[in-house]
C-alpha cells in the first residue's frame, strides 16, 4: 500500500485496493482469509504484482547497475548482482527459485572466451517461450538467436491434434476457421527474426494432422496431398516473420525539427 499511495492520492480507490487484498481465498469451498500477497486469479492480482515488483525490484535494479556495475560481461559483477538481488528479495517475501536461477556464460563475447578454454558453444536459456542462444548476423556479427521452445510447440501440437480429432466431422470451412485462428495466435507471439524454421514447422505440422483427421473421415475420402495443399493455402496463414528486430522497435528517426513517431 505504500508503493502505491507514491502514484495514487485517491482513498476510495486505495481503499477498495485494500478490501482486494483482504478477499481471502476459497479452497473446496470453503473461505480463508489471506495474510499475505494478493488473491491468486484475482483480476488485480498482475496488475497489483507488477506495481510491487517496480518498487522492489527494478528501481533498485536500475539504481544497482548504475552505481556499481561496469556491465555484466564481467563475471564478478554478475556474481554480485546475484548476491544483493537474493538480499533484496528476501526483504519483500519474495525470493529466487534455485532451479531456475544460474549465471551463464553469454554475449558477443562468450563464443571465443570459450574456444580459448577448450569449451563448447555457449549456453542457451528458455525465457519467455523462446530458446535464446548466441548466434552471427550474415556479416558475421554477434546477433542474439531466439527459437520457440521445442516442448511448448510440441505441447500446443499435441492440443491441436487432440481437437482436430474431436471435430473431424465438422464441415472444413468451420475446422478452418478455427485452425486458422490457431494459427495465426501462433504467429503473432512466435514469428520473431530468426524463428522462421520453427513457425513453419508448426504450420506444416498442424497441415499434416488436419490430413490425417480428414482422411479418417470417410474410407473413400478424395483428400489426397494436392487438394490438402489448396484447402490449407485457403485458410492457414503463410509463415512469415511478423515482428521486426529489437533496435528497429527502439529506432528514434528526426526530420528537421520534428520528430517523426
Amino acid at each position: 500500500m505504500k508503493f502505491l499511495e507514491h502514484r495514487v492520492a485517491d482513498k476510495r480507490v486505495l481503499r477498495l485496493i485494500q478490501k482486494w487484498l483482504k478477499a481471502g481465498i476459497i479452497e473446496d469451498g470453503t473461505w480463508a482469509a489471506g495474510t499475505e500477497g494478493t488473491p491468486q486469479g484475482a483480476t488485480a492480482s498482475p496488475l497489483l504484482a507488477n506495481v510491487y515488483l517496480h518498487y522492489a525490484l527494478d528501481q533498485w535494479a536500475e539504481q544497482w547497475r548504475r552505481r556499481h556495475a561496469r556491465g555484466f560481461e564481467y563475471r564478478e559483477d554478475a556474481e554480485r548482482f546475484l548476491a544483493e538481488l537474493s538480499e533484496r528479495l528476501s526483504k519483500f517475501a519474495l525470493g529466487l527459485k534455485a532451479e531456475k536461477t544460474r549465471l551463464i556464460e553469454f554475449g558477443r563475447n562468450a563464443a571465443g572466451r570459450r574456444r580459448q578454454r577448450g569449451l563448447g558453444r555457449p549456453e542457451t536459456f528458455d525465457f519467455l517461450g523462446f530458446t535464446h542462444a548466441c548466434g552471427k548476423s550474415k556479416r558475421g556479427w554477434f546477433a542474439l538467436r531466439r527459437f520457440t521452445i521445442r516442448k511448448r510447440m510440441l505441447a500446443k501440437l499435441k492440443e491441436v491434434k487432440t481437437e482436430l480429432s474431436r471435430r473431424r466431422h465438422r464441415p472444413i470451412p468451420e475446422q478452418g476457421r478455427w485452425l486458422g485462428s490457431v494459427v495465426r495466435g501462433h504467429f503473432a507471439y512466435y514469428a520473431v527474426p530468426g524463428n522462421y524454421d520453427r513457425i513453419e514447422a508448426f504450420r506444416r505440422q498442424v497441415t499434416r494432422y488436419w490430413f490425417k483427421a480428414l482422411r479418417s473421415r470417410s474410407q473413400r475420402t478424395r483428400v489426397n496431398w494436392a487438394r490438402m495443399h489448396k484447402i490449407a493455402g485457403r485458410w492457414l496463414p503463410p509463415a512469415r516473420t511478423l515482428h521486426p528486430y529489437p533496435e528497429a522497435c527502439f529506432r528514434v528517426r528526426t526530420r528537421g525539427r520534428n520528430p517523426v513517431r
